[in-house]
């Protein structure tokens, strides 16, 4: 049996690209002895993994011990709490 090597397949498309970004994007992979292509490519995996990665992120439960707020708190404005939490730390 032979080795059988996977090749990517890629697709040609049409996309608009504002003219001043384009040239930025030229000079950055002539600057770097990359094609255009190549640059773009970069760029899109990168967006991608991110986009990707934020995806993943779960806030993590937290509770505390207690019955909440104090009773004199429970009708209070949220600038009321504001103000109690900050009192006494400069706030």
């Amino acid at each position: 049996m032979g080795t059988h090597i996977i090749q990517p397949i890629s697709m040609k498309t049409t996309i608009e690209i504002s003219d001043p970004l384009l040239m930025q994007a030229k000079q950055v992979a002539a600057l770097q002895g990359v094609t255009l292509r190549s640059l773009i490519e970069q760029g899109l995996r990168r967006v991608v993994a991110e986009k990707q990665q934020a995806q993943g992120f779960r806030l993590r439960r937290v509770t505390f011990k207690g019955e909440g707020l104090q009773p004199e708190m429970r009708g209070a404005s949220w600038d009321r709490l504001r103000e109690m939490a900050y009192e006494d730390h400069g706030g």
